[in-house]
């Protein structure tokens, strides 16, 4: 069963992808030179989130932690 739903839309219209508990879940979303990576997974009952900023499809900067989001707060990078 899916515990987690990632969608998305752009000019050839609309995905989604399920994730489970074991898989979790990924997106990547980007122009050239700058982007947002997102991945999702559980530590118990709770769903946590990476937030990175990434250096876009051209890969000019590494990814850059920015924190994490859980059901009831957010961590920035310190």
């Amino acid at each position: 069963m899916a515990r987690f739903k990632g969608d998305i839309a752009g000019s050839r219209g609309e995905a989604s992808r399920l994730g489970d508990t074991h898989s979790g879940i990924s997106a990547h979303v980007r122009g050239w030179n700058s982007g947002i990576r997102v991945r999702g997974y559980a530590v118990g009952d709770a769903d946590h989130f990476e937030v990175y900023a990434t250096g876009g499809s051209n890969g000019v900067t590494s990814d850059k932690f920015l924190g994490v989001l859980k059901a009831d707060s957010f961590e920035p990078a310190s």
